[in-house]
């Protein structure tokens, strides 16, 4: 089934545990890595339909690897949703600007994460392979 394969890149283990049983028990597979490293390596193995990266990994951060993603023609077609506890004005700007397609703050909202993720998975499906960043389409 097309648009049901997760990557999450995140370093804590109850922030990973929460996202992925609310995305398996709702039908989507999900793959995860611990760093920024890692979850390149698996983004460019298993091209998901999604990745949500934590913006605050160790070493590498989320916004150099989203950048990384983004620049590399094999991965820059990827969905990638940054996922931060940082929700301080213009957070959300740096995470658009790194390449990233949206942004969601941590702890996430159970009651609303589900709609949100399917939401990003049919608008990228939706959206042609050269689609514009989130920035340029609100430039």
């Amino acid at each position: 089934m097309t648009g049901r394969n997760i990557l999450i890149i995140e370093d804590n283990s109850l922030n990973l545990e929460l996202a992925t049983d609310l995305l398996e028990v709702n039908g989507f597979t999900v793959n995860s890595a611990p760093t920024a490293e890692e979850g390149l390596r698996l983004a460019r193995e298993l091209l998901p339909d999604l990745v949500l990266m934590d913006i605050g990994l160790p070493g590498m951060d989320g916004l150099c690897a989203t950048k990384d993603l983004k620049a590399n023609p094999a991965t820059r077609h990827l969905t990638v949703v940054g996922l931060t506890a940082n929700a301080m004005k213009g957070d959300e700007e740096i995470a658009l600007k790194a390449g990233c397609d949206g942004y969601l703050t941590k702890p996430i909202n159970t009651r609303t994460f589900i709609e949100t993720i399917t939401r990003f998975i049919h608008a990228s499906q939706e959206a042609p392979r050269n689609k514009p960043s989130a920035r340029e389409e609100k430039s």
